[in-house]
């Protein structure tokens, strides 16, 4: 069954996976340069200051009665044209980097154990939205008593170190089988890094020794990672001087599929607890105090996606919505458990992995409905948590499986798959 969802292409002399969701890094990069081209064709849809209204004036009548036409329909759906474009690229983003962030956790069987990631423990998932709220907090404080433009350069100078990592990792599968062998097989050292201070060596790298020793002096990358980083780094840069928005979409969308792919919550109680957690958090955060607005709102950072919504008329400034990269992570490592599970169980015999992810994007729209119909920020966990949730248990109670599902783990999963190899 493993062997369905497996597909390896030869880079840098090694096997490594490529996911199924392929296609939908491509459906991303258009996603993503489509508002410019629009933009730059000035085709883009025109806000009108009446497209809250139109559905009472155009759809009731005086007595307050319903004449839901076609006309009346139509009327709306120009007057509101820029929330229905603009909703229409969020959700589609927002569910191809969930999709493809979730494919590419599905790792072959032959891959080095020791690279996997470190599944997330109960006591962790608990801490989460408590070690959240004081980064939360800190972030806000550090709004209220620190200059904007040292913030701005201290975050940036931070998010370009880390984009650059999280750029060349994502586009490394695709980029890499494209680039001639010679320079997929080379092999460059980086020897040199030995020589750095220990508290930054500390601060990049991570020790595998016991000891805790980092031993620079045999470390290598491929020519083709230091392709793709070097490509990474320049984009990046170009982030840092101009802060486009593109630029900012492009790092954001990095960090939530390396993200998805890279933490593990190992098992379906510890994604419970995480999730059920985080949305206290998000409501509290969200409707009880200013703290989650105002933190999203002023950090001109790659900490949420922005999506072109049409131009000023009077100034012709871009006028944007904004989604936390917390609602893409959260959810999307949360699908990518399930997804796992399908995989190692076999789809013909599981398939969670569809509904719930349907049910995501179901949340996403109903966390837009009610933002522009109440003209007030959501907290979008509010609606993803249930849906995620709430599609799990009610598809387990379908097929009968409510008890294996809420024990499922991964590390049991594999313990009895190698039994049965022996």
């Amino acid at each position: 069954m493993a062997n369905r969802a497996k597909e390896e292409v030869a880079m840098g002399g090694e096997p490594r996976y490529v996911s199924r969701a392929g296609l939908t890094h491509f459906l991303l990069a258009f996603l993503t340069a489509l508002p410019v081209v629009l933009q730059s064709l000035d085709k883009l849809p025109t806000e009108t200051e009446e497209g809250s209204s139109t559905l009472a004036k155009s759809c009731f009548g005086a007595d307050g009665g319903a004449r839901a036409t076609l006309s009346c329909l139509a009327e709306v759906a120009k007057a509101n044209l820029v929330t229905m474009w603009t909703s229409t690229v969020l959700v589609m983003t927002a569910s191809a980097a969930v999709y493809a962030g979730a494919w590419r956790s599905v790792k072959p069987v032959t891959e080095n154990q020791e690279d996997k990631p470190v599944a997330m423990s109960k006591s962790d998932a608990m801490k989460f939205p408590l070690m959240g709220s004081v980064v939360l907090l800190g972030l806000f404080t550090a709004i209220k008593l620190l200059p904007k433009d040292l913030l701005t350069v201290c975050l940036s100078l931070y998010f370009v170190l880390l984009g650059t990592f999280a750029i060349a990792a994502t586009v490394l599968p695709f980029v890499g089988a494209c680039l001639p062998h010679f320079v997929r097989t080379a092999r460059v050292k980086l020897g040199f890094l030995d020589k750095l201070p220990g508290p930054l060596k500390g601060f990049f790298f991570e020790s595998d020794s016991e000891s805790g020793e980092l031993d620079l002096g045999n470390l290598e990358i491929t020519g083709s990672e230091l392709f793709c980083g070097l490509g990474s780094a320049v984009f990046c840069y170009w982030y840092f001087t101009s802060k486009h928005w593109v630029s900012n979409n492009v790092i954001g969308i990095s960090f939530c599929i390396q993200g998805i792919e890279m933490l593990s919550l190992g098992s379906t109680q510890v994604g419970m607890i995480l999730l059920s957690g985080l949305f206290f958090y998000d409501i509290f955060w969200v409707f009880f105090t200013p703290v989650m607005v105002t933190v999203a709102k002023s950090f001109d950072a790659p900490i949420k996606l922005l999506f072109l919504r049409c131009l000023d008329e009077s100034s012709k400034k871009p006028q944007f919505s904004m989604l936390g990269l917390g609602d893409i992570v959260i959810p999307g490592i949360y699908l990518a458990l399930l997804l796992r599970m399908d995989h190692k169980r076999g789809f013909e015999k599981s398939n969670y992995f569809g509904p719930v992810f349907a049910s995501y994007c179901l949340g996403l729209v109903a966390t837009l409905v009610v933002m522009n119909v109440f003209q007030h920020a959501q907290p979008a966990l509010l609606y993803l948590v249930p849906a995620c949730l709430g599609s799990t248990f009610l598809e387990a109670w379908r097929k009968g499986e409510v008890s294996f599902v809420f024990n499922w783990s991964e590390e049991e999963e594999e313990g009895t798959s190698g039994k049965k190899e022996n």
